[in-house]
């Protein structure tokens, strides 16, 4: 049985973007259960702070929940505030982990964020919590 907490996006009717403080999460409650978690989307744009021309993106994140799994429609709505907002794509990929991990407290989570060719270069960035030592 599906247990959804109070105040949850899924279901309601939501307008506009959210902010990173608005990710919602629900209980993972399969404590012990080594389980991965993946969201995918080619449908992530940001503006180049320079040009002022849009960049599109794939995005690919993995987290390792602890108590806490990210809502899906909290993050596409999140998501979706990065569409009028300058950002290089290398902060975008640190700004996402951050962010993320911030909300859920994952075990572990990777960000994996390619922005799409422009220019005839493709940029790819891979961030990881928790970062690993060198």
């Amino acid at each position: 049985m599906v247990r959804q907490d109070e105040g949850l996006m899924l279901g309601q009717e939501t307008r506009g973007p959210v902010g990173a403080g608005e990710l919602q999460t629900v209980a993972w409650e399969h404590e012990g259960v080594d389980a991965v978690v993946e969201f995918s989307t080619d449908e992530l744009t940001a503006i180049c702070p320079v040009t002022g021309q849009p960049d599109f993106y794939e995005l690919r994140f993995t987290y390792r929940p602890r108590a806490r799994l990210l809502e899906s429609k909290a993050v596409k709505l999140y998501l979706w505030g990065f569409r009028e907002r300058g950002i290089f794509a290398e902060d975008l990929a640190a700004t996402l982990l951050e962010d993320l991990v911030a909300a859920c407290d994952p075990v572990e989570m990777t960000v994996d964020l390619t922005q799409r060719v422009r220019g005839g270069l493709k940029i790819r960035t891979i961030v990881k919590h928790p970062s690993k030592s060198t």
